[in-house]
């Protein structure tokens, strides 16, 4: 029987944790989150002893090793003398200190960078905000005259408040005693590496699909000013159907998109697409793959400026369709959140402890036509319209 690679053995990890997220399962995400960071652990250390060895610089680069800023450094100094102490639990609880805003920075780094949807959306640090307010509308017509109600109506709805507490993500890490020996700079690598990626996983599954409630709402849910939400959870839009990507069609949806809260308009340059990625190759692409000529093939071709980016959290047969920038994700490490905190929820042996931490955030779409849900069951395959012109030749011309 092959062994399986590194990678193969992150990847089905990955997928096990989105999995849980979208479970809902308390005790499925802690299991799958310890599970992950294990692995990120085991990495870490393996490259640690290979540097050690070696002084491979490409090792440095390729985990992410960065030089720490002198309060990255103490923190990190502090936590390690803390966990390596007689009572840990009492050690860590002492800590009255939260991840410096650089090490959330970093994160928010790390996550856009190997995730293509997270990369695209408006990604906030809010770490020192408990509320944002935010326009809701992009630019507004600027009015010159005395500010009178018909001012204050043209205004109105357009600025909107998030509370960026009201969702909670707990993160699990498992620190061995090897794991403390190592340093600030690696300890800070494994803690960026098992957050990034964990923190990312659980925000694209809620910014495509969240319900609302303890989550960000997704892009697929109604946040019309007049929706009905039940126990915090924000109902589903329902799916528009579309069948091929010709200029009408998907004109016609994306037109829909044009239209501002306000009633006014808006331009639009670029839009995203988001498909489950079995769906993606066996509707998407061949809806939007053509044959030049020469017999070459170009893929991912539409009639209008298109970002595709393929996620498991989307439902299959559908899609989303919409503005990037008009989904904001504020995330960071709350007023109380971002400590790393000893945890007693699973017993290890007395060389590995669990801690965990909690980061605060909040996230939703601008305005209800920023995104609209589709029903791409009947997707219809690219096929090349050839259109002949008879001539019909007069005895002279023959």
């Amino acid at each position: 029987m092959a062994m399986k690679s590194k990678d193969l053995i992150q990847q089905e990890l990955k997928q096990n944790l989105a999995d849980a997220f979208k479970s809902e399962d308390p005790d499925a995400i802690t299991q799958a989150f310890t599970n992950f960071a294990e692995t990120v652990q085991q990495n870490v250390l393996e490259e640690y002893n290979t540097y050690q060895k070696t002084q491979d610089s490409n090792i440095l680069a390729k985990r992410g090793i960065h030089q720490l800023t002198s309060q990255e450094e103490k923190y990190y100094q502090v936590f390690i003398n803390a966990a390596t102490s007689s009572n840990p639990k009492q050690s860590i609880a002492d800590i009255d200190v939260a991840f410096p805003e650089t090490i959330i920075d970093n994160i928010l780094d790390d996550i856009t960078t190997s995730h293509p949807l997270l990369d695209q959306i408006t990604f906030t640090n809010t770490t020192i905000l408990t509320k944002m307010l935010v326009n809701k509308q992009g630019s507004q017509l600027a009015a010159w005259g005395a500010l009178n109600s018909a001012i204050t109506k043209e205004l109105e709805g357009a600025i909107g408040k998030i509370d960026l507490t009201i969702c909670k993500l707990t993160a699990y890490m498992p620190i061995s005693k090897d794991m403390l020996n190592v340093g600030p700079t690696w300890i800070d690598a494994y803690v960026r590496g098992t957050l990034s990626e964990a923190i990312a996983l659980a925000l694209e599954t809620a910014i495509i699909d969240g319900t609302g409630k303890d989550e960000p709402i997704g892009m697929d849910r109604s946040v019309a000013d007049d929706v009905t939400v039940t126990g915090g959870v924000y109902p589903k839009k329902t799916a528009k159907v579309l069948t091929a990507f010709d200029p009408v069609s998907y004109g016609a949806i994306l037109g829909q998109l044009s239209k501002a809260p306000n009633g006014k308009t808006r331009p639009i340059t670029n839009v995203l697409l988001v498909v489950n990625p079995s769906d993606y190759f066996t509707k998407i692409f061949p809806a939007t793959t053509v044959r030049a000529a020469d017999g070459t093939y170009s893929h991912d071709v539409f009639p209008f400026p298109t970002t595709v980016i393929q996620s498991p959290a989307v439902a299959a047969n559908e899609a989303v369709v919409g503005i990037a920038n008009k989904y904001f994700m504020g995330l960071g490490s709350g007023e109380r959140g971002g400590k790393i905190e000893y945890s007693d929820e699973f017993k290890f042996l007395d060389d590995e402890r669990v801690y965990l931490t909690r980061m605060y955030g909040n996230g939703r779409a601008l305005d209800d036509n920023a995104f609209i849900l589709l029903d791409i069951s009947n997707i219809e395959p690219a096929t090349l319209q050839v259109s002949v012109n008879n001539v019909v030749k007069t005895k002279e011309q023959a």
